[in-house]
């Protein structure tokens, strides 16, 4: 799945210039106290534009976005210190997701409880959905820099949760913890390169080559992860970013200059009253309320269950309670409602969030297909996501050249949208069991979708987003991943898993079993991938023939999320970046 990607290229500068660059990069207001505090820790400030009306017409362009200060200039050794910080992070979130991605099994399986392997990406979602937008908010008060270590510190506390875990719900809340920190870095290297350029000059650029970087990690975690866990135990998957983390921490504490928060003109104080915590909470337990019942539905419990619908209508409830909170009591709403006003931001979002699921339920399902088809080790299903983040990075660059060179994206969004739907329509066509290492690779059109949309989105949003806003809107954004992760993991994992239970019960009855016997060995093959490998051959058959056809349910999850983005996609209005 994509994330932010980028690298670098800038001009020379005057040493009296440098502090004006520390300030555009950490986001330091414009006001004249602000200018009064910056000076005296050595920091210039940066005149900002002045905002422009987010209901454009459909050929305007926001100039306050796209155009820098004349007067701006960038120092190359600068920028590079400062993304270097950043890309640990960029790095860590991609590593870890396709690590986790390919051995979720494993790792579910050794606790006894295969079955509830999903909530290993959905806690992690949850968390990171329910805080995303505090991030935003908390590096306006308190600075970048402070809140970016804060944000390594809870991925490394995590880490070392799900590490020493013992049981299920230990590991969860490790995932829990280390999805917020994860949050919180996904939205400041964003918001800290979004500081730096705007959409008409540089920034698709460094889109473009961070790509690489969050590639990199995405292709080393899955095999790197099936590997440790194939040899030394996957605890070590998680023990051993801890101390990568505590040295990234010292890394940006020496590198990434301390910077004067943001502070609005009636607000001087770094005071936590600006914090809209009633708008988080609502926030927070409306997305839970609506996206728990996702994971619960056809699993743990029947569709038509009670619970499922009080949730959903829970859910309802505390989202129109968050619309009113954030309109009529938040003095600084942590979500401004204004942002969803202008079609394109909202459009989006929807579109961010279908790719991400639709790539995601893909990824979740690929990994478990090798495994039970081909029995294949942890190490070799986490190989299998290689080609998909392969397409990610070419996807992620061909955008960033393309948007540099003509200025268009809109095209992008749904050349990006076509790609996913060829690739996720192969797999249910073609994959029946029985895949050849050719056609291992029809994954391949959904990463390069996948990246070409969600580099294409991130250039739309800042094309039509008031520099006041691109925390905020960076924050929303980047909640689309993991509310989009969460849809698309517990929406293909519940087909999957009600696809198979079906369909091997079926099979076991007419085989002659009895209904009793039936349901025990449903219930192990749904809780332990390695019970087919110990199994007898006709029941380890019917097992196997059973999960390709639940996969195939899960993969019908991804062409609907994909529709959906294309669909957003199209109703994209294009703003002319040059």
């Amino acid at each position: 799945m994509s994330t932010t990607s980028s690298n670098a290229a800038a001009t020379a500068i005057d040493e009296d210039a440098h502090g004006q660059e520390a300030s555009a990069l950490l986001g330091a207001s414009p006001d004249p106290e602000n200018d009064t505090q910056a000076k005296a820790v050595g920091y210039g400030t940066l005149t900002q534009p002045e905002a422009t009306d987010t209901d454009l017409e459909a050929n305007e362009t926001p100039l306050a976005a796209l155009k820098p200060p004349a007067s701006t200039k960038y120092s190359s050794a600068f920028i590079a210190r400062t993304v270097a910080a950043l890309l640990v992070a960029v790095f860590a979130n991609n590593a870890d997701a396709s690590l986790v991605m390919a051995t979720h099994t494993t790792i579910a399986s050794s606790l006894g409880d295969l079955q509830n392997s999903s909530w290993l990406f959905i806690s992690f979602g949850l968390a990171g959905a329910a805080t995303q937008t505090l991030f935003g908010k908390l590096s306006d008060i308190y600075g970048r820099r402070s809140i970016l270590l804060a944000s390594y510190g809870m991925f490394a506390v995590g880490c070392a949760f799900i590490g020493l875990g013992q049981t299920m719900w230990e590991v969860i809340l490790g995932r829990l913890i280390s999805g917020s920190g994860g949050a919180g870095m996904t939205v400041l290297a964003a918001v800290i390169i979004t500081g730096e350029f705007p959409p008409g000059a540089l920034l698709p650029s460094w889109q473009s080559y961070m790509n690489v970087i969050a590639t990199i990690g995405r292709s080393i975690g899955g095999p790197l992860g099936g590997l440790l866990a194939d040899t030394i135990g996957w605890r070590w998957s998680f023990l051993g970013q801890v101390p990568i983390f505590l040295a990234a921490i010292l890394f940006c504490w020496l590198t990434v200059p301390p910077t004067t928060p943001n502070k609005s003109d009636h607000k001087n104080t770094k005071s936590l009253a600006r914090i809209d915590f009633l708008g988080a909470l609502l926030l927070a337990c409306s997305i839970l309320a609506l996206l728990i019942p996702l994971e619960l539905g056809g699993q743990k419990l029947p569709w038509t269950h009670p619970l499922i619908f009080g949730l959903f209508g829970l859910g309802i409830v505390l989202m129109l309670a968050f619309v009113c909170a954030e309109q009529y009591l938040a003095k600084e709403p942590i979500l401004p409602l204004r942002l969803f006003r202008n079609r394109d931001v909202t459009m989006t979002y929807v579109m961010y969030c279908g790719q991400c699921a639709a790539q995601v339920g893909m990824m979740f399902s690929v990994p478990m297909y090798f495994q039970i088809t081909q029995d294949a080790s942890a190490t070799e299903a986490g190989a299998h996501l290689f080609p998909a983040v392969v397409g990610n990075t070419i996807g992620g660059i061909i955008t960033g050249l393309w948007i540099k060179k003509t200025g268009h994206y809109k095209g992008l969004l749904l050349v990006g949208a076509a790609a996913s739907f060829v690739s996720y329509t192969l797999l249910l066509w073609r994959w029946h069991g029985h895949t050849n290492w050719w056609e291992s690779l029809y994954i391949v059109p959904g990463g390069f979708g996948t990246g070409v949309s969600l580099s294409a989105g991130f250039i739309a949003l800042q094309a039509v987003i008031e520099p006041a806003d691109k925390a905020v809107a960076s924050s929303v954004l980047y909640m689309q991943l993991p509310i989009g992760s969460i849809i698309g993991v517990a929406l293909s994992s519940a087909a999957t898993l009600s696809g198979m239970r079906t369909a091997l019960t079926q099979k076991l009855l007419h085989l002659g079993f009895e209904s009793d016997v039936t349901k025990q060995i449903v219930e192990r093959a749904a809780s332990d991938m390695e019970y087919a490998k110990n199994a007898p051959e006709t029941i380890a058959t019917a097992i196997r023939a059973s999960y390709v056809q639940g996969l195939a349910y899960g993969h019908l999850v991804s062409l609907a999320a994909v529709l959906v983005a294309f669909m957003a996609g199209s109703l994209i209005r294009e703003r002319r970046l040059r």
